[in-house]
């Protein structure tokens, strides 16, 4: 695609970047109101009926979904005007989505300047490999990135490994902080002290029925929504210098087209690449930022099925050669081939001189 200018696109996103109160309030009111009244139906049906308290759980859970996505626009200023009203509203849902608002905002700031960079992976996204990183990696390395990249392991394992343990410590990009430190331990203290409240107001079942099975799925779809916005066979990666902010938005983000209901409940994230072209939009003008600025529209346009397809595609090693993200069966004939070539060396190697290899002489 040809190469932006921050001069050639800023003035035409600036007009969309303002938040309006009045909508944002309406926004997290009625999300607050939703999940009230659906903890409460599936409170009231666990005790008669447990596939109903279950299946208004999955409800629940699109509108945690959804709170999260107003968490996510309050860490980049844009569901209020002020930043005490963003910090404030940040933190007290990040006790309800188990995900301490300032740790995540630092490491997510991270993500957004350096989204498609092969020199700066692995900081609030979905660690991906080169395919040389593959071949040269140990095969205990390589087994562990077979493990966190299947999809059965990211999507049904990934919301408890992420929101019910990593995030309860201050680890990774921005965790030497001591203000970062001091927040995550102040949200894990609120989280505990809300979640024995609720246990002795409404008992155990409240937890075990309602709020975590609501959690575990919101977590479920929110991995999903995060790997097929990111992770598909044209998705732009380059290094420095060569890499751009505006080509790693616009070739490196989806534009993932959602039946209505889904897109109003998940806050109008389909529109990434919009969200990572200029992050200060709030979710609500993405849409119209879609229909009225026609630079956006050349992101590659992703369906549900499209997306369900992508989750569970072998596309999990970005080939430098081709350009694209390929898989692990697409590179075991090398993989082969270059075992094959170790051993032979190795094998025809004489004794002094295997001697000497093993002692890194």
């Amino acid at each position: 695609m040809k190469s932006f200018r921050a001069q050639d696109w800023a003035p035409l996103l600036r007009p969309y970047a303002r938040p309006d109160l009045r909508y944002s309030l309406w926004q997290v009111t009625h999300t607050g109101l939703a999940l009230v009244v659906l903890f409460s139906l599936a409170y009231r049906a666990a005790a008669f009926f447990l596939p109903l308290a279950l299946a208004i759980d999955g409800v629940a859970a699109l509108f945690l979904v959804r709170l999260f996505i107003l968490q996510h626009d309050a860490g980049h200023g844009s569901l209020f005007p002020r930043r005490w009203m963003n910090e404030a509203f940040g933190f007290a849902s990040g006790v309800v989505t188990l995900v301490p608002y300032h740790s995540w905002k630092w490491q997510h700031a991270r993500h957004h300047a350096t989204s498609g960079n092969l020199d700066k992976r692995g900081v609030g996204d979905i660690l991906t490999w080169t395919v040389d990183e593959y071949l040269r990696a140990s095969p205990w390395a390589r087994f562990k990135y077979r493990v966190y990249r299947n999809p059965w392991v990211m999507f049904f394992i990934g919301p408890i490994a992420v929101f019910m343990i990593a995030y309860r410590f201050p680890l990774g990009f921005g965790g030497e902080k001591p203000f970062i430190r001091k927040t995550v331990v102040l949200t894990n203290l609120v989280i505990a002290f809300a979640l024995g409240g609720a246990a002795l107001v409404w008992g155990a079942k409240a937890l075990l029925w309602v709020y975590f099975p609501s959690l575990y799925l919101a977590g479920m779809i929110g991995i999903f929504l995060f790997y097929v916005q990111h992770q598909f066979e044209d998705a732009y990666w380059s290094c420095d210098p060569e890499w751009e902010y505006v080509r790693a938005a616009m070739e490196g983000s989806t534009y993932l087209k959602l039946p209505r209901p889904l897109q109003w409940v998940t806050g109008n994230i389909g529109f990434h690449h919009i969200h990572h072209l200029a992050p200060g939009i709030p979710n609500y003008r993405l849409e119209k930022v879609q229909k009225e600025v026609p630079l956006v529209r050349v992101a590659l346009t992703v369906t549900l099925k499209d997306a369900l397809f992508v989750a569970f595609a072998d596309l999990h090693l970005f080939d430098e050669a081709t350009r694209k993200l390929i898989g692990f069966r697409d590179v075991a004939p090398r993989l082969k081939k270059g075992q094959a070539a170790a051993k032979k060396a190795k094998a025809g190697a004489g004794p002094n001189e295997r001697k000497a290899k093993a002692h890194g002489t």
